[in-house]
Parts: C-alpha cells; structure tokens; sequence
C-alpha cells in the first residue's frame, strides 16, 4: 500500500480565518469610514515609545536580532521578578504554543480542553494528530472546571485554559484553578493561555499564575493585545526552567524578528498607554453592554476588551454581520468555534463605538423582523 504524502489528520485541518481586513472591505463596498471590531486589537495604537524603538531599529535591520532578545527579557525580568532561563519569546504567544506542541505532544496523546475556546491552538494541536478531549461549557458559558478534571488520564498531556477565554470574556477564578491543578498529574503541561491577563487582572478572584510556582505550568501571554503592536508579532511564555529549556531546542533561533523585539521593549516601558488602553476599554464596554442590553440582546459577561452575543441561529449572526458591514462595521461570527448563533464584538474608540451604534440602530428594526426579539 502506498503511503500517504500528507497525513490524514493534517488533510483534515482547517485553516484558520482571520478578521476581514480594513482594505479587502473599502475595495468590496467602496466605503471610506471602516471601524473594524472583529479582531480585539488595540483601537488606540502602539505606544509611541514602541514607535521609537522600531523607527530606530530599521538602520539596523541588515542584521540578525539577538537571538536571545537579553534587552527584552531583562526588561521582563525587572517586571515579572523572574530570570532570563523562565522566559520564552516568540511571534506572538501562537509562536509560543507551536513550540510547545512541537516539544512535548505527540500523536494520539490527549489534550483536555473546554469546547468554544481558542481555535489557534485547537488547530496546532491537531497538526500533531493529537487527540482532543472538549469537555461541554456551563450554562454561564464558563469552562466546566469539575467535568475537566474528570477527564484528565495518564494519557494526557496538556491542559489548556485560556485565562480570560476566547471567544467568551469568562474565566476561571483562583478557587477554579486551585481545583483544577490538585487533579493534575506531574507529567501533565498546564498551559495558562493569558492574553487578556491585563484586562482581566483587576478582578479579584482572577488567577494570576505569576502568584504560582507550579513546575508544569506554562504562562502565555502577548504584546498583541493590550500593547497594539499586533502586527509585528511577539508573545512571551513563563515556566519551570526545565520546559522553556526544552521549548528553546525547537524554537526558531531568531524570532521574533529585531522589529519586533525592539516595539515590545519601547511597549513595556510606556505605562501610561496601557493605563489609558484600560481606561478606553472600560468606559467603551460598558457602554457597548448597556446598548446591547438595552436593544434586547444578552451579552455574556466579559473581562477582556471584546463582548459575544448569542443571536440564535447562524443564519441571524450572518446577516448581522452582513448588513454590519454594508455599514463599514467589521464584528466577528463565530461559525470556526463551533458556535454559529454567536458574534463578537471587539471594544474600540469612542468614535468607533459610535459608528457602531448608528449601524446597529440602521439594522435592528430590520433583524427584529426577520428574526424576533433579539
């Protein structure tokens, strides 16, 4: 029997789907006044402290990056209080997760996981032929901590929580966490997908997992968010010196590029901006929820800087986002998380919100007719 050149599990792969972009959409519509709300970046921009550090770093880009980015992870380190041997880099925190599906997971071994959550790296543990085990939400759209445990065997080699979740805004709560981790094998990867850990870090109950020191969890966390330089891509993990030793074997040895590296350092040292990011993103959301609750539908509590809403069927969330972007408003359906009567909604600015609103006041009368009470 001849072999295969590609293998069955990767032959069944889809790949993923990104946000529309801005161009794509004024080409297709002709429109001039875009607000994209699909893809929860920072509405407000890169810090001009990053700006700075990537401008002056293009005279230097006919040289390789350090390959071990010390000007960045020491800039960590001074942060989180932990050395460089804990600190991994790469092009954004989905960088981080390949290497770790690389290094550790091998075919039909398990990973457990909620279901609806992050699909990047649903989709990379399958690139290995791993099999995934999804255990079924909450009613509150939170992950089931007590059926997740339930699940977990000698088999398995990863758990991945992402810590606040995407696409839903929820997360586990330390008491969750604590649970969880007392059902966790030695042997078994903790992977702490964070995110949105700046968005939900004010909560009290959030499990920070820098007030861990568990040997076989791995943090992720990223500049892409919180920071807005999602377009040069660069994401950071912690854990045990053991497992990012290992993870550097696999890794490529110059990501992230110097662009990259130089944007997150200038990031990190501009406080301000993420301080006014906070601020935007909590006055925007709860207005954004008032208005959605407003208008009759239900938002799922978030502590991120997106909302998901529930239209009941695929076809309703279609022509939301449909006649949405006959507005120049670009949401998010959520058809590739399996969850097809949900849209997304990423928070932006006040004028962006705006903009939102008055499509939606364009487009409800008619939804509500087609579709009922919203």
């Amino acid at each position: 029997m001849q072999k295969k050149l590609v293998p069955e599990y990767i032959e069944k792969l889809e790949v993923y789907q990104a946000g529309k972009p801005i161009e794509e959409l004024a080409r297709e519509k002709g429109l001039t006044k875009i607000s994209k709300l699909a893809s929860n970046e920072n509405p407000l921009g890169p810090s001009p402290f990053a700006i700075r550090e990537m401008t002056n770093a293009l005279w230097d880009v006919h040289r390789y990056p350090d390959m071990f980015a010390h000007q960045l992870k020491n800039a960590l380190c001074e942060l989180y209080h932990l050395k460089p041997q804990n600190i991994i880099l790469g092009n954004g925190s989905e960088g981080i997760m390949g290497y770790i599906v690389r290094a550790f997971l091998q075919p039909n071994e398990e990973v457990v996981t909620s279901e609806n959550t992050f699909i990047g790296f649903l989709i990379l543990a399958k690139s290995v032929g791993a099999k995934l085990v999804q255990v079924p939400r909450r009613p509150d759209y939170k992950y089931d901590v007590k059926a997740m445990a339930e699940k977990i065997t000698e088999n398995t080699k990863i758990v991945y929580i992402a810590n606040p979740d995407n696409p839903t805004g929820t997360y586990i709560t330390k008491e969750e966490f604590d649970y969880l981790m007392k059902h966790v094998p030695s042997h078994t990867i903790v992977i702490l997908d964070e995110a949105y850990f700046e968005f939900a870090q004010g909560q009290w109950d959030y499990p920070d997992s820098m007030n861990y020191r568990y040997d076989n969890v791995i943090t992720l966390r990223t500049f892409s968010k919180a920071y807005g330089i999602s377009g040069i891509r660069c994401g950071y993990g912690f854990g045990h010196d053991y497992l990012i030793g290992n993870l550097h074997k696999v890794k490529l040895p110059f990501e992230p590029s110097l662009i990259a590296q130089k944007g997150a350092y200038g990031a990190l040292k501009d406080y301000p901006h993420l301080l006014r990011t906070l601020e935007n993103n909590k006055a925007r959301y709860e207005e954004l929820f008032k208005y959605l609750t407003d208008h009759g539908f239900n938002p799922i509590p978030s502590v991120t800087n997106f909302i998901t809403i529930k239209t009941g069927s695929e076809e309703a969330s279609l022509f939301l986002y449909n006649e949405l972007l006959n507005h120049g408003v670009i949401i998010r359906p959520l058809r590739a998380n399996l969850m097809p009567d949900h849209v997304r909604i990423s928070i932006g600015t006040k004028e962006e919100m705006s903009h939102l609103y008055e499509a939606m006041d364009e487009v409800i009368p008619r939804y509500k007719q087609k579709f009922g009470g919203a």
